[in-house]
């Protein structure tokens, strides 16, 4: 099947090296707002075109995956792009996917396409395994932990600070309602209770760390709500020892079984990633498969992960699967 990238970010540049491990695709072009010649691809074979000649490739690309950020790029460009070509973003805003999902579904019928939104690991694979989770143990709690890890948009809210010359901010599970969890205690966890945050910064000459700390400290919506640390470090030690955007975490759902709930049972996923972007690539191109095989079938519309089988996912035929894997 061949794919297209719209942005060469992070994440554009997992995707294009995640295609490479599939042998049923072929990355045909990437699609940038730069200008074409100032980007540089891996794929010998692909060409590198405006944004603005998209138009012309409608028949040229089973499945174009949107690589832009979800605060202002998807929301405009999945609705877009689904009314030329079969899509799949990692919109990731929880709370406006109904919103979202609802303009994708109605640009998608409208011109016959498949579009699967929110295609990652959260959303994406943790949301399955919630949902997997939930219909099995209907009597139980969620619990869902992330980390440690570099959080994008905590690191950039700390580059916002005044006096902050670069930084990177990690997420971290509290160990003790992790194991609270695991035991099948079912604790009432605040957000303070559950994730600490530590952050390392390089100051700007002349700033005053005590002043940055408070300022990173006491920022509603990012630090307030947690327990935070606050490291002061070198620009070459930052480039050292934080240059990665490593992440994970663990989904869990303790439940009870019985006539009495006499028994108590726990479901964990968990995920250990060297690099989210390039993470969240591999599972955005497994469900491209399913995108261009959902359209195939004659079948359109915006889809969630909780719609697609997993048969949709592999390379491997139904035969192979029941052989190696079931």
């Amino acid at each position: 099947m061949k794919i297209g990238i719209l942005g060469y970010g992070n994440l554009g540049r997992g995707v294009e090296c995640a295609i490479r491990q599939n042998p049923d695709m072929e990355l045909v072009a990437v699609f940038t707002r730069r200008a074409p010649e100032s980007v540089s691809i891996l794929t010998k074979d692909a060409k590198v075109c405006s944004v603005a000649d998209v138009e012309e490739w409608k028949d040229k690309i089973d499945v174009m995956i949107l690589c832009g950020g979800s605060a202002t790029d998807l929301p405009e460009q999945t609705p877009k792009y689904a009314q030329m070509f079969n899509v799949v973003d990692s919109f990731d805003t929880h709370a406006k996917i109904p919103e979202h999902f609802e303009k994708v579904d109605a640009a998608a019928k409208k011109s016959g396409h498949v579009g699967i939104i929110s295609v990652g690991w959260d959303p994406g694979m943790f949301s399955l395994n919630r949902m997997y989770a939930n219909a099995i143990l209907p009597e139980g709690k969620d619990y869902t932990f992330w980390g440690k890890g570099v959080s994008q948009g905590h690191s950039d809210a700390i580059r916002r600070v005044e006096g902050v010359k670069d930084g990177k901010q990690y997420t971290i599970p509290v160990e003790a309602a992790l194991e609270a969890v695991r035991n099948g205690e079912n604790p009432e966890l605040t957000t303070r209770q559950k994730h600490t945050r530590e952050c390392f910064v390089v100051l700007e000459e002349g700033a005053d760390p005590a002043k940055v700390e408070e300022t990173i400290k006491t920022m509603p919506n990012y630090f307030a709500d947690y327990d935070t640390t606050v490291h002061f470090i070198s620009e070459d030690e930052l480039k050292e020892k934080h240059s990665g955007i490593p992440h994970g975490g663990f989904v869990i759902r303790s439940g009870k079984t019985g006539w009495d709930q006499e028994n108590s049972h726990v479901i964990e996923y968990s995920l250990k990633l060297d690099s989210n972007p390039e993470f969240t690539s591999c599972v955005i191109v497994a469900y491209a498969r399913a995108a261009y095989r959902l359209y195939q079938e004659g079948q359109k519309g915006c889809k969630t992960v909780f719609d697609i089988a997993p048969a949709y996912l592999s390379a491997k035929d139904g035969a192979q699967l029941r052989k190696t894997l079931l």
